[in-house]
């Protein structure tokens, strides 16, 4: 099992948000109106924890270690939502969520493969690692800059406890979960083609509530994730650029094998497809 070791890991530097936090060094006057509803808009997208959690619980019963690791990451995701909130509640108490402005972004998610959905997750604390790096870069804040340095480094280390997972599940289901995560990881290190932000939060998750089957588009401004990335913090290519290259990275050391670029890892998933259908049993004529 991994649980406990990731538990001991993840325990062992765990912050404080009394004592860790720099709630004495707050300046207002370098907190500005149009951050202040940034973090009121991201402590809301954390709180879609919830659903997420949910999902992997239903969608992993099979796997009690997983599930049990989940427990540690939920908690650590809710925390992140209830320090940008105790920020707010402190400092803007007018921007503070409402209850059910919560509740808006807890809604089923539809079942998918767990293979690709935990690929998904991997790829999305990757760049939510690197967008909260970014923000702490533009707010001018203190505190808040030090909040998104904080949980900057949760979502580096919950990139790495699902990498473990990965590894496990290529060792359990070989082709099969190279494939799955080779898939997602085309789709995911491939943003500069599309027009959205390729994170879990902004990805359809419910056909029968389409066009508000996403997180974002469940938020009271459902426009802002676009505007705070494009003209906020500026999250441009450079940026996108490292997000592709950390995940390139993470898949050639679990795949054994160098990807350098998306083409090359779109080629590699394209043989395993190959060999995958090849293997499939030939249906027997009547």
């Amino acid at each position: 099992m991994l649980y406990p070791e990731l538990f001991k890991q993840l325990e062992a530097v765990r912050w404080n948000m009394e004592r860790d936090i720099p709630w004495d060094q707050f300046d207002g006057s370098k907190l500005s109106e149009e951050q202040a509803q940034t973090v009121k808009m991201n402590a809301i997208t954390e709180w879609a924890a919830l659903p997420a959690t949910e999902m992997f619980l239903r969608d992993n019963r099979d796997d009690s270690d997983f599930s049990a690791f989940i427990s540690v990451w939920f908690f650590e995701e809710q925390k992140h939502s209830l320090v940008l909130m105790e920020y707010l509640r402190r400092f803007r108490p007018e921007l503070v969520p409402t209850e059910q402005e919560l509740h808006e972004v807890r809604f089923e998610f539809d079942p998918a493969p767990a293979l690709e959905t935990l690929m998904l997750h991997f790829c999305g604390e990757v760049r939510l690692n690197h967008w909260y790096r970014r923000a702490a870069q533009w707010h001018t804040e203190p505190v808040i800059k030090a909040i998104y340095e904080t949980l900057a480094r949760d979502e580096a280390r919950h990139g790495g406890a699902y990498l473990r997972y990965m590894k496990r599940a290529i060792n359990r289901f070989g082709d099969e979960a190279r494939a799955a995560f080779a898939k997602v990881g085309v789709l995911m290190a491939s943003a500069r083609r599309t027009a959205q932000a390729l994170h879990p939060t902004n990805l359809h998750v419910n056909e029968k509530l389409f066009p508000r089957d996403t997180v974002q588009s469940r938020l009271p401004d459902p426009e802002w994730l676009e505007r705070w990335l494009d003209k906020q913090i500026q999250f441009d290519a450079s940026w996108e650029t490292k997000v592709v290259e950390r995940i390139l990275h993470n898949l050639s050391l679990l795949m054994e094998r160098s990807f350098k670029t998306v083409q090359e890892l779109n080629r590699f998933r394209k043989e395993l497809a190959a060999q995958l259908a090849a293997q499939q049993p030939v249906p027997q004529a009547g």
